[in-house]
Formats: structure tokens, sequence, C-alpha cells
């Protein structure tokens, strides 16, 4: 990933914070019929390894996790995102030298793939997966809600990915290039907006 010096984000605990807060990543992996993408979602072990290990799981019938891979696996994380008008710019009606850009937070993190289909750990990933979606639901669904039985069905149509972070990349560019003036102008913008995603990023261009 292209990252310039001010918008490089090299805290692990940050990262770490943008994995945990993205709802969906995208697995990427090199195959002999090239590069293969499954989205999914993914729960952080942060205590596992150097950079913290990666778990999820994949449907058996998806031909992803049988395609033997050539080196790294890359999950894919994007934080909030928001398109940025020149109009927002006080600098605009100084010298009109700006263009649209677009701010966003996104993590790269890298290791190799593997995958299992142990009943147990598979039960522990679902269980793990569920629990942190339903937590903050006031009646919060649990995996032992469901019959035993059609849970060990299930467990039979999927194999569990664990993927230990070898590398990880953070950018986090959120207008920092520009003057206080414009990062203010950017942020009122984007707080006006009718769209939830902006107000995200209003507030990230706030600091």
């Amino acid at each position: 990933m292209y990252v310039p010096p001010a918008f490089r984000e090299d805290d692990l605990a940050t990262l770490h914070g943008v994995i945990q807060q993205v709802r969906l990543a995208n697995l990427v992996t090199h195959t002999p019929d090239g590069l293969v993408a499954t989205p999914l979602p993914l729960f952080l072990v942060p205590e596992e390894g150097p950079y913290g290990t990666l778990y999820g799981h994949l449907a058996r019938a998806n031909p992803h996790w049988t395609l033997p891979a050539t080196g790294e696996a890359l999950a894919l994380f994007n934080g909030p995102d928001a398109y940025v008008s020149p109009s927002w710019y006080p600098s605009k009606a100084e010298h009109h030298k700006v263009v649209p850009t677009w701010n966003y937070v996104a993590v790269h993190a890298y290791g190799p793939a593997g995958f299992f289909d142990d009943a147990d750990r598979l039960r522990e990933v679902l269980a793990r997966l569920t629990d942190l979606q339903e937590h903050p639901r006031a009646a919060p669904w649990a995996l032992d809600d469901a019959p035993a039985p059609f849970v060990a069905g299930l467990l039979k149509g999927i194999v569990g990915l664990r993927l230990p972070i070898t590398r990880i990349e953070g950018k986090r560019k959120m207008s920092q290039n520009r003057s206080v003036e414009d990062r203010a102008g950017v942020a009122a913008g984007l707080a006006a907006s009718d769209r939830p995603s902006d107000h995200a990023v209003a507030a990230l261009v706030r600091g």
C-alpha cells in the first residue's frame, strides 16, 4: 500500500482498533488461478503473535481455501471513508488551486493463511464471531440458542481460517496535508452531509 509519511499509521494499538471496528474484511490470496478474494467477518486475537492473529471461516463449498496460495495472504480492513469536495476549502477562494480527494482509513494485514476443520475449533470461532456482533444488542443471540444437532450440521459446511499477522500497514488519510482552516472546512462539510459515514470521517478530521 502506498503510504505518504503524512498519512502513515504505525501505532499497533491503533491498527488493532481499526481491525476490531471493521465488520467485514476481504481475504486475498495469490493462487495458480490468479488473485482470489473473499469477503469475511474476521476477529483479532491481539496477544497471539507479535502483531496478533486473525480468525474467521469460509463456506466449505468456496474453492478459495482449496487453492494453493503463493506467498502471503492479505486481509484488507477498510475503515470510514468519504469524498472531499474542494468547495469546502477556504483556500479555494484565495487561489482556486484545489481538487477533489477522498479521505479514508485502511489497514492491510499480511501473513500465511491456514485452514482447519476441527469441529471444536470451528465452534469456538463461530461463537466468538457471534458474541462480538451480538454483544451490543439488548437481547444478544448466542450460538447455544440454536439446537446442537443443527449447529453440528452447520459446522460440516464450513472451514476455519487462521492468519497470524507477520506484517501490518496502516493509512489514515484525514486531510493532514491541508491547513488548519481547510481541515475545519472539510469537517464542517462532512458534518452537514446526510451520510452517517461522512459524519464518522468528520470526527476523524477534527482529530
